[in-house]
C-alpha cells in the first residue's frame, strides 16, 4: 500500500541524510536512536493514556527507518551488518508498540482489546521470522497481504483516532483485522515455502543410506 510513497519519502529525507552525514552521524546511530525513542515512547505514552501524543511521536521517529537506509546508501555503508541491525531493532520497536497498547488495555480492563493487541504482538514476530527462516534455508517467502509499514501506519492511525476521542472499540476492530492479516500472511509464507520444498525434493525414492 505504501510502496508508491517510498520514492517520495527518500527524496524528502535525502537533504537531511546528507546533513547528518556531514555532521559525522552514522546510519547505525540513527537506527539505534530512532528505535530507543519509539520503544520509550510506546511503553510510556500508551500505557498512561497519551495515545495521540504517542502515535504522533512514534510516527515521526518511524521515519528513521527510511532515513538510516538513505544515509547508508549515500555513504556507501550498505552491508549485512546494517541490514541485520535494522531488522533486529524493527522487531523491538514493533513489539514495544503493541505491548504499549496491550498495557493500556489491561489497565482499562478491556479484555477484547488486550487479546487482539497480544495477537498482533505475537504474530508480528512470526511474520518476519517465517521469511527470515525461509531465506536461511535458501528459499523465499516475500509474500503477504500487508507489509510491516502498512500494519504500523494502520495501527498508529487507529491509536491516534482513539486518542482524539473515538471509542476504543475502533482500535479493537482495527487490531483484530491486523491480527487476521498477519495470520493470513504467515499461512501464505508457509504455503510458499512448502511448495518450494516439494519442488526441491528428488524425483524418485531416496535410497537407504549406505547403498549405491
Amino acid at each position: 500500500m505504501l510502496d508508491h510513497l517510498r520514492g517520495f519519502l527518500t527524496a524528502l529525507l535525502t537533504p537531511l541524510a546528507r546533513a547528518l552525514l556531514r555532521a559525522g552521524v552514522s546510519p547505525d546511530a540513527v537506527t539505534v536512536t530512532g528505535t530507543l525513542v519509539v520503544v520509550v515512547t510506546a511503553l510510556w505514552a500508551f500505557p498512561t493514556g497519551h495515545l495521540l501524543l504517542g502515535a504522533v511521536l512514534i510516527g515521526a521517529f518511524a521515519l528513521t527507518d527510511a532515513l538510516d537506509g538513505t544515509m547508508a546508501r549515500l555513504s556507501g555503508r550498505q552491508g549485512p551488518w546494517g541490514a541485520f541491525l535494522d531488522s533486529t531493532l524493527d522487531r523491538l520497536a514493533d513489539g514495544a508498540i503493541f505491548a504499549g497498547v496491550l498495557l493500556w488495555a489491561v489497565g482499562r480492563d478491556d479484555e477484547p482489546l488486550a487479546l487482539v493487541a497480544l495477537a498482533c504482538l505475537v504474530l508480528g514476530s512470526v511474520v518476519p521470522y517465517a521469511r527470515a527462516r525461509a531465506e536461511g534455508l535458501g528459499m523465499t517467502a516475500a509474500v503477504g497481504i500487508a507489509e510491516r509499514a502498512d500494519r504500523l501506519v494502520v495501527a498508529l492511525v487507529a491509536v491516534g483516532l482513539v486518542g482524539l476521542g473515538l471509542p476504543p472499540v475502533v482500535l479493537t476492530v482495527v487490531l483484530g483485522l491486523l491480527a487476521v492479516a498477519a495470520a493470513v500472511t504467515v499461512g501464505q509464507r508457509m504455503a510458499t515455502v512448502h511448495r518450494q520444498a516439494r519442488a526441491a525434493r528428488p524425483a524418485g525414492p531416496v535410497p537407504p543410506a549406505g547403498t549405491a
